[in-house]
């Protein structure tokens, strides 16, 4: 992936030849089997790989990073036909598609959040965790933008220091 990041075509082609076994054995398991689907989906993340590529964060792992994008397309497949994943091994599913992790991650937030005043945990929340500007953020709570900025700063300042002192974990 590095060596095509840096313009070396064969290494390019290489990885994109690499990646594809890797990804007919990730749909396959998936979609049980259904060629044309699986070979669609390989094409579409493999077309997403090279037109992403740019968005590579060369200090990470490359295979976490293809198989997010596989993820992707698979759940937009899954749009697209209207279908569901069966109900049968969910449970192993959500375990390695890092669902148990990033719930965790979430109830540990939200420990930590309640650590703070309802209006910083707030402003943290609602700025930091949903997206919304701060401005938008002060329309809806009825206070004023630079209100909403001390909030968040004083908020994630307190957590940084309970943090450090592992006084909430």
């Amino acid at each position: 992936m590095l060596e095509g990041l840096d313009g070396d075509g064969r290494s390019h082609a290489a990885l994109l030849r690499a990646a594809t076994p890797l990804l007919r054995s990730f749909f396959g398991r998936r979609l049980h089997d259904d060629v044309s689907e699986i070979e669609d989906l390989v094409q579409e993340t493999l077309i997403a790989l090279h037109t992403r590529r740019g968005s590579f964060d060369r200090e990470r792992a490359f295979t976490p990073w293809l198989f997010s994008i596989a993820r992707h397309k698979l759940v937009d497949h899954f749009r697209r036909a209207v279908r569901h994943q069966p109900i049968d091994g969910l449970e192993d599913i959500l375990v390695t598609e890092g669902f148990e992790q990033s719930s965790n991650a979430a109830m540990d937030v939200d420990r930590l959040l309640q650590t703070l005043p309802a209006k910083q945990a707030r402003a943290i929340r609602e700025t930091k965790i949903h997206g919304l500007s701060v401005a938008d953020v002060a329309a809806r709570v009825g206070i004023s933008v630079s209100d909403v900025k001390v909030s968040v700063h004083r908020g994630l300042k307190a957590l940084s220091g309970c943090l450090a002192t592992e006084r909430c974990r």
